[in-house]
């Protein structure tokens, strides 16, 4: 994506009436940073002359120059806006662009006795960490279903574990192990919180898996009372999964690729996700350019061999994938989201049906002439 330079005097009517993350920059101080549908409309409002006083903003005085980058979503603009404004805005970048950190649940494993939470915040810490949720009271309510099917204790303390410890109700109920009075050891604790994990990172399988051999074992001897039981608890843990939000994952571990028009006459913008991390955006050129006619999955191929997940903070990776759900749950979303496992399972029968979609949107040929 190009960033294109004006200088005064600025033409505003050879601008481009198009989407665009643009700054001005004063002659002192921080430039004005911000995003637009219609970038010519924008800047003649902020730099037009005015015949009369106005109380609507107007820099046409202090304007030393203009910078500008065509976007072809709404998720580019807002990738460009955040990289922008974490370069002008260190400080306060989150506030400048509106940015809501999402929740996660967490799975404390460096505590001696692992428990669960629902936080924004990610850490670099031992934790198995789960998300993005459109909401907390979503995070949260999946997070309380997911314990009905474990034995993981829901309190929030530092556990002083004694046998003299009054406990709790999910204990009484028998939905806690209750380490805390010493009943199990930190082993045999820990073990279950394996399988918790084991649920959450194989998106519910590893227990279902489970369910449906005891439940088949129970009805080929005959045990049919028990096998109902078993099938209960089978339908029961497909209602808990449903409670997952679409994005839900291990944020260490979530790739997929956002489908879009590009800027460019004949590409598309891919903006791939590695590990919980974004890449620049790549313009994807739809028909092969050179003299020999190379296949666009051959190309694609060839462009995604060269990607690798960048190395980023914690905070930095719970902002990039906040930027994913507010995009992705939102009711403008813009693009075409395909998620992948990684690089070596991404499937390119359905991205390359993406790509040939985000090029009929603007008319632009598959093949060239």
């Amino acid at each position: 994506m190009k960033t294109v330079l004006l200088e005064p005097p600025i033409d505003l009517d050879a601008l481009p009436e198009s989407p665009a993350v643009f700054a001005i920059f004063p002659t002192e101080g921080r430039p004005y940073l911000a995003r637009t549908s219609l970038l010519r409309r924008r800047l003649r409002r902020l730099l037009g002359p005015r015949a009369t006083l106005s109380r609507l903003l107007n820099l046409r005085d202090v304007a030393q120059r203009v910078e500008y980058r065509l976007t072809g979503s709404r998720l580019a603009s807002s990738l460009t806006l955040y990289a922008l404004a974490r370069r002008y805005f260190p400080e306060d970048y989150q506030r400048l662009i509106r940015l809501r950190l999402s929740p996660f649940v967490k799975v404390l494993l460096a505590n001696q006795f692992p428990r669960t939470t629902v936080t924004i915040r990610l850490s670099s810490a031992r934790a198995f960490q789960y998300g993005p949720f459109r909401s907390r009271p979503s995070a949260e309510r999946f997070e309380q279903e997911v314990l009905d099917l474990f034995q993981v204790r829901r309190c929030q303390e530092d556990l002083a574990v004694s046998p003299e410890h009054p406990g709790c109700i999910y204990g009484e109920m028998m939905r806690c192990l209750r380490p805390c009075q010493e009943v199990v050891g930190v082993e045999e604790y820990r073990s279950e919180v394996v399988r918790l994990v084991g649920f959450l990172d194989s998106g519910g399988r590893s227990l279902l898996d489970s369910v449906a051999v005891a439940r088949d074992r129970c009805s080929e001897n005959l045990d049919f009372e028990e096998a109902r039981r078993q099938h209960q608890r089978y339908l029961r843990i497909e209602q808990v999964l449903k409670l997952r939000d679409e994005l839900a994952s291990d944020v260490d571990r979530l790739c997929g690729v956002a489908v879009s028009p590009g800027v460019e006459p004949g590409c598309v913008e891919l903006l791939f996700m590695l590990d919980g991390a974004w890449l620049p955006i790549v313009e994807f050129a739809v028909a092969s350019t050179g003299k020999e006619m190379i296949p666009l999955d051959r190309r694609l191929r060839e462009c995604v061999a060269g990607l690798t997940a960048p190395r980023i903070t914690a905070k930095e990776r719970a902002e990039h994938l906040s930027l994913l759900a507010r995009w992705y749950y939102s009711s403008w979303r813009d693009a075409e989201w395909v998620a992948f496992s990684s690089l070596g399972d991404l499937p390119y029968r359905r991205l390359v049906r993406a790509i040939s979609k985000a090029a009929a949107a603007v008319q632009t040929p598959l093949f060239g002439a």
